[in-house]
């Protein structure tokens, strides 16, 4: 019996069980805050946060111990109140995701988009029952999704694309019947698409895009969804019809179905029972049959897209009623007949692709109340009759191209008016007369008027366009000279093949193009062509110097003069400065161990590593052994003491693993001396075109990712936001790894404007990074900075260096790119041969980012975020040594 005293059930009988859940319930009202600041404190435990965005997340600071204060919290409106919402995206994180998260009780958004959380779905996060949204988009989430997905029943939207994830899309996600965004694309999901997505009744959105694994058919049952308004199925190899359900659709407002395997027709009344539809795509695919002619039956499309299909017939008349239509593209299909008129007169339209189809008739006058039209592509078809005045009106317009078309007549004297003109096509007509000037459309990029009947001679208005790039005017009756100021473009291609010229072929023009590309002209005459022009001889008949030979030796004598009494001067200025007392004056941003005397007595020849175009780099060792690089600037006296050091400072402060660290510097009232952290192996330039150590595809490629996030570091991150102003291969260090640091940022603010750009211009090699829009500007830009990088990037990949060494054939590397992949498998011939062919295709995807960085319009090119992001994007299987802090949007 005395054993019963160990349980004292008189005890617990006497206590009020019926006080239990009221007295819960106080617990969790009096210490929710509390419980809500320590949780988060345990999940910020789990995770790395490089950027220390979660600074505020801490209870020592008195101001920031209520949660609600904290980044990305958001919390109810109760007494006390309770974290609602976390909302972390973007901020570089990765580790774990900590399942104390999920014992927030009032938690129902979660967001942790856009960072790099480099592991599967955690089991733990169905635990989050409360969650309404959860947002794990674009990070480095691997693995499958797991059928616990199903426990979030509170779930509205679930968002995972932008991963890794893999193997078959979960039947449990069918369970989800609260789901109103379901967002999967651009993942590797394999495998047949459940059936079970036609219950989720509520769904307002569903992306399966980019899913390339998933070869299905599209299933019946997305018809059920009534209320669904955007369906994206893109370029995930689905296969068989478009769905009969799909005319259950009624409230359909976005359908693209494009860059898939579909076959047959679009079902009959598609048009009509989507009255709600703005964008309407399925192009390339395998679809036949007949245009859907009640496509705008709503009057509200935007987008209509159906080109590399099998559709052939008539364009119904009725598409002109589709008055907000933007984009129209039915390119390569076998329409026939008139096109609409209708269509070129509807005033939000900005983009008409049409070609390669049989379309014949007129561009009607009244295209000049398509006021917006941007694009107009529409080649390899039957059109006819006069380009009409109305064209020129357009002043949005920046593309057109008409080729192998039946146009005749003159072109309208405004026909090139439109200030933003970038890509004009209207070879293979039969136009004539004279070519009109070319002077308002100053971003013209390519200009093609071959094979037509146009007469008179070449406009010398051409040279005054500084980004034309392309000029085919072959196969006309051109006459007169070739304007000599066309050698001073950077002409990719210059063919004028089979006119009536005459006269001497400027030099330039004829180094390193082909010789077809002038035949057909017999009264042409230079190097290389069949007619010598008559050469100007240094004397005359009778052994008497020319007046220009006595011009030169006056000139040689007075530049002799003028370099003696140099010297005396420079002599003179050399004394007077070691006499000078108080001569110095420095500022170091870390112990060097060394005075400025020190450092200036020791810049000699000896340790003299190169020059740049501002001074000398001399390498010193400092008492301690280390290394020091010295840039010795000359001092332009444009800013004073006080300005400089402030301006240096803000240059010192920049703190990146792939930018070369400013240490310190000397002042002088004729000299500045910059030191330098000092990088082993020499700058990229060097190192790529020793014979002895030829670089390997993947060194290249961390070498071009580690300088793009130096640079986007520059352009995003450091505040104040600071441009290069002069990147190139010379300007990226290598340290004893082959990392690559950025070094010679921001030398404009140290030297001044004006001296700065007449040292970098007068260097040629350097002339050859800058951007093509750099004389015509009055201020540097970041575009400028990505034009450079990509002529780097080109080097990288074809091996050569940008400016070739002098020679007849000489070119420097971003005109030989730009004529290679003009040629048949050009792009392949600009690769390395020292690389292997393996890497080919990573190469490819390399080009194609050089190419969009080099390009000539300026807002064509990336950002330097968007060019790292594609750099780590395009390349496969490298990502072992990818830096395990890159930023968010390099994914």
């Amino acid at each position: 019996m005395k054993k019963r005293t160990a349980f004292p059930m008189a005890t617990t009988t006497a206590f009020p069980f019926s006080l239990i859940p009221l007295l819960s319930s106080l617990l969790i009202l009096t210490s929710a805050s509390q419980t809500d600041s320590d949780l988060l404190l345990t999940f910020k435990s789990s995770i790395q946060d490089p950027m220390n965005s979660l600074s505020t997340w801490a209870n020592s600071n008195t101001s920031l111990t209520n949660p609600c204060n904290w980044v990305g919290i958001t919390c109810t409106q109760t007494s006390p109140p309770s974290v609602l919402s976390l909302t972390l995206e973007g901020l570089n994180l990765s580790g774990e995701i900590s399942p104390s998260i999920c014992k927030l009780p009032y938690l129902s958004h979660l967001s942790l988009a856009n960072n790099l959380f480099n592991k599967p779905i955690p089991l733990h996060l169905s635990q989050c029952t409360a969650l309404e949204t959860l947002n794990l988009s674009s990070n480095l989430i691997w693995g499958t999704v797991p059928d616990q997905i199903s426990l979030f029943t509170s779930l509205k939207a679930l968002d995972l694309s932008s991963n890794k994830l893999q193997g078959q899309i979960p039947p449990g996600l069918s369970s989800l019947n609260r789901l109103q965004v379901l967002n999967l694309g651009k993942n590797s999901f394999s495998g047949e698409v459940p059936s079970g997505v036609g219950n989720l009744s509520e769904l307002l959105l569903l992306d399966l895009s980019d899913n390339l694994f998933l070869m299905s058919e599209i299933p019946q049952e997305i018809g059920q969804l009534e209320k669904l308004k955007q369906l994206f199925l893109q370029r995930s190899s689905f296969y068989g019809g478009i769905p009969d359900s799909f005319l259950g659709l009624h409230g359909l407002e976005v359908l693209d179905l494009s860059q898939n395997n579909l076959t047959g027709n679009i079902p009959l009344g598609f048009g009509s029972v989507m009255a709600k539809l703005v964008s309407f795509d399925v192009s390339q695919n395998r679809l036949s049959g007949t245009f859907p002619t009640e496509v705008c039956y709503g009057k509200r499309l935007i987008y209509l897209s159906l080109h590399t299909n099998l559709f052939s017939g008539l364009i119904s008349d009725s598409i002109q009623e589709c008055l907000k239509l933007e984009r129209f593209q039915v390119q390569n299909n076998g329409f026939f007949g008139d096109f609409p008129d209708g269509l070129w007169s509807l005033p939000n339209l900005k983009l008409m692709r049409a070609e390669n189809n049989r379309f014949s008739g007129e561009i009607p006058t009244s295209i000049s109340m398509a006021a917006r039209l941007e694009q107009v592509q529409i080649d390899n078809n039957s059109f006819t009759g006069r380009l009409p005045q109305g064209l020129g009106a357009i002043s949005s317009m920046y593309r057109f191209s008409a080729s192998l078309n039946r146009f005749y007549g003159n072109l309208p004297e405004n026909f090139f008016d439109s200030p933003v003109m970038s890509i004009i096509n209207l070879s293979h007509n039969s136009l004539s007369g004279q070519i009109p000037e070319l002077r308002k459309c100053r971003k013209l990029v390519s200009l093609s008027l071959a094979d037509n009947s146009f007469t008179g001679e070449i406009p010398p208005s051409l040279a005054e366009l500084p980004v034309l790039t392309y000029i085919d005017l072959s196969n006309n009756n051109l006459s007169g000279m070739i304007p000599l100021g066309l050698q001073n473009l950077k002409l990719a291609l210059f063919n004028v093949s089979f006119n009536q010229l005459s006269g001497r072929v400027p030099f330039s023009l004829i180094s390193g193009l082909p010789a077809s590309f002038l035949q057909g002209n017999p009264e042409l005459c230079g190097p290389g062509l069949a007619n010598s022009c008559p050469d100007e001889r240094p004397r005359t008949r009778s052994g008497r110097p020319t007046h220009l030979t006595t011009v030169l030796i006056s000139v040689a004598f007075a530049v002799g003069i003028m370099s003696v009494i140099a010297g005396f001067f420079v002599m003179y200025r050399s004394l007077r400065k070691r006499s000078y007392s108080g001569y110095w004056k420095s500022a170091f941003f870390c112990p060097l161990g060394i005075t400025e005397q020190d450092l200036e007595m020791g810049l000699d020849e000896k340790n003299a590593v190169g020059s740049g175009e501002l001074g000398r780099i001399h390498v010193i060792q400092l008492p301690g052994g280390e290394f020091v690089a010295v840039k010795k600037l000359m001092n332009t006296g444009v800013l004073s003491w006080k300005v400089l050091k402030t301006e240096i400072k803000t240059l010192a402060k920049v703190r990146h693993r792939n930018i070369v660290k400013l240490l310190g510097f000397c002042y002088s009232e004729d000299s500045i001396l910059l030191i330098y952290e000092f990088v082993q192996m020499g700058s990229l330039g060097d190192v790529m075109h020793r014979s002895d150590s030829p670089l390997e595809w993947t060194t290249r490629l961390r070498i071009a990712i580690e300088a793009a996030q130096g640079l986007a570091y520059l352009h995003k991150d450091y505040v104040p936001h600071l441009l290069h102003r002069n990147i190139k291969s010379k300007n990226i260090l290598l340290d004893k790894d082959y990392e690559a640091k950025l070094t010679d940022f921001g030398l404009d603010r140290i030297v001044g404007e004006s001296a700065y750009q007449s040292a970098v211009s007068f260097q040629p090699s350097s002339c050859i990074y800058m951007a093509p829009e750099h004389g015509n500007s009055k201020k540097a830009t970041e575009q400028m900075d990505v034009y450079s990088f990509g002529v780097v990037l080109l080097e990288l990949i074809t091996g050569r260096q940008a400016e070739q060494p002098e020679s007849e054939d000489s070119v420097d590397v971003v005109k030989w790119v730009r004529r290679k992949i003009n040629m048949r498998d050009g792009a392949f011939q600009v690769m390395d041969p020292k690389i292997s062919n393996s890497y080919h295709q990573d190469m490819l995807g390399a080009l194609e980012i050089a190419l969009n960085c080099i390009s000539i319009m300026p807002e064509k090119r990336p950002t330097m975020l968007e060019a790292l992001a594609s750099c780590i994007r395009k390349m496969k299987g490298y990502a072992n040594w990818l830096s395990p802090t890159l930023p968010f949007y390099v994914r």
